[in-house]
């Protein structure tokens, strides 16, 4: 199908799409999935959704993504990428990056010097400095900037104090409860920053394994399903990136990129405000770590319940700094 030699090609399948990874190439098939964010449940749909993936992610990656590529069935039943029969679906066509030069799997191995790692990362705080400068200011108020963190509460409540959960409920009815008297006592600060212009429409998913450490640096696979779920705070997801960093090993990760971007905008929220967002990070990564095994026969179901334990763990330090 592929029109020329593709090598072997490896399947990969995440909950929203199936991964076709030759030697150089990578080709994303969006599952026909319907949800409250998103229904994919048609070829215009996905066409439209492919599309929107590749123009959002050659932000921060503008030579990865090559272009949308349709799937094609023949006459006589034969799958081709750009051939001539009936368009049948839509895939994301991206180049092939390293995979032992992803963050995730930098810190995971130890191969890479501290040294060598904060030469990239500084390079990649200076690029994502620029980002940040040049992205468009979120177009909400600031009564609803507050209201994204009260709803994605409410989702984290259905989950993470589901009966499904019972090792995990009680403590997380708890910790919900903290976090919903922080939310109220920092009202005031989550507005200003909207007020002060520092809330931008951002890459939505800034992980370890979406950041690739070539040179120069780029960062994939932005959240591009909802663009409400894209305005954020640059600190929310600085912090959320050094929050999974330090998970795997590489806490110093956190500052040194946090202060290298303030110093670039220009702007140092306090340490309170950062530590509201890792509170609510954290929830939020236990809440989809759990969700996982509500789905009918989940993939790797055993890693699923200690990874929320792990976050729960993260929430509740920084609950416990923000009341000191």
């Amino acid at each position: 199908a592929y029109g020329g030699p593709a090598g072997s090609v490896e399947v990969k399948e995440t909950t929203k799409s199936w991964i076709f990874l030759t030697t150089t190439e990578v080709y994303k098939l969006k599952k026909p999935i319907r949800n409250h964010f998103q229904d994919l449940s048609t070829i215009a749909a996905r066409e439209e959704n492919t599309r929107r993936e590749i123009k959002l992610n050659r932000r921060l990656a503008p030579d990865v993504y090559l272009g949308a590529v349709s799937l094609t069935l023949d006459v006589g039943g034969r799958l081709a990428l750009e051939g001539h029969g009936v368009v049948v679906d839509w895939l994301v066509h991206i180049r092939r990056l390293p995979q032992e030069r992803m963050l995730e799997q930098i810190i995971v191995s130890g191969a890479v010097s501290q040294t060598s790692i904060a030469e990239l990362l500084a390079t990649l705080a200076g690029q994502l400095t620029d980002f940040y400068r040049a992205v468009p200011r979120a177009d909400i108020t600031p009564e609803e900037y507050v209201a994204l963190f009260a709803r994605e509460q409410a989702e984290n409540r259905k989950i993470l104090t589901d009966k499904s959960f019972k090792f995990v409920r009680d403590r997380a009815v708890d910790l919900l409860a903290g976090f919903d008297k922080t939310l109220v006592a920092n009202r005031g600060i989550l507005e200003d920053r909207v007020r002060q212009n520092r809330v931008v429409e951002g890459h939505g998913d800034l992980r370890p394994e979406h950041v690739c450490l070539v040179d120069p640096p780029v960062v994939i696979d932005c959240l591009e399903f909802s663009r409400r779920l894209r305005f954020l705070d640059p600190f929310d997801e600085l912090v959320f990136l050094g929050m999974e960093c330090s998970a795997i090993g590489a806490p110093w990760i956190n500052d040194f990129l946090i202060n290298k971007i303030a110093a670039g905008l220009d702007d140092r929220p306090a340490d309170k405000l950062l530590l509201v967002y890792e509170a609510y990070r954290a929830f939020l990564r236990a809440r989809q770590s759990l969700a996982h095994l509500l789905v009918p026969n989940p993939r790797e179901p055993e890693k699923w319940m200690p990874k929320a334990r792990r976050y729960l763990d993260i929430a509740e330090q920084a609950l416990v700094t923000l009341a000191n």
